[in-house]
């Protein structure tokens, strides 16, 4: 069975919008059609909703992601909202997004992805399965750092990469900031 909402937790970098990227990429394209995928990944699938919650902080916001929940998924099984941040809603925006949360309608999945769960009320947390995402370890970000310059055409020492990865604490994205700080 496919719950009808998700939260993904962890520190910033570690992969929590991607996952809500790629669970939505699964959930809307068993056929693992491309350009289904393409869309999805790149935010603008009619069916895969990614909101900011940092930019849309208010009840109306909210209010019209409730009203157009209402509508049916256009190619995929599921209208799948993500929202990224979502500790920056207003308690009203909570408010409002929590009747929605109760009894979703069956086509509506949400997949919320915050860095500080403390902010989001016990009344959402408690309607979701949660899913904390740890700090990637510094051996697998000293992997990827090396493909990526070997790809790249670069070469790089390896203290570097390992200081890189350190710098990163657990960020993949924070490692590779530093990386291309390092290459421009």
């Amino acid at each position: 069975r496919v719950h009808h909402a998700y939260l993904f937790i962890g520190t910033r970098g570690v992969g929590k919008t991607s996952m809500a990227r790629i669970f939505a990429n699964e959930l809307n394209n068993p056929e693992n059609k491309d350009d289904v995928a393409a869309a999805i990944f790149a935010g603008q699938d009619t069916d895969v909703i990614e909101i900011d919650a940092a930019s849309n902080t208010g009840v109306d916001n909210t209010r019209e992601l409730i009203a157009n929940s209402a509508y049916l998924p256009m190619r995929g099984h599921y209208k799948i909202y993500i929202l990224d941040e979502v500790h920056m809603l207003s308690m009203q925006a909570f408010n409002a997004l929590l009747k929605t949360m109760e009894e979703p309608p069956e086509h509506v999945k949400f997949i919320l992805c915050t860095t500080e769960s403390h902010k989001v009320p016990a009344t959402i947390q408690s309607r979701c399965q949660r899913f904390d995402l740890r700090n990637i370890p510094a051996t697998q970000i000293v992997d990827h750092l090396k493909s990526l310059i070997k790809s790249e055409g670069f070469k790089a020492d390896e203290e570097l990469i390992f200081t890189l990865a350190r710098l990163g604490n657990g960020s993949m994205r924070d490692a590779l900031s530093l990386l291309d700080r390092l290459l421009a």
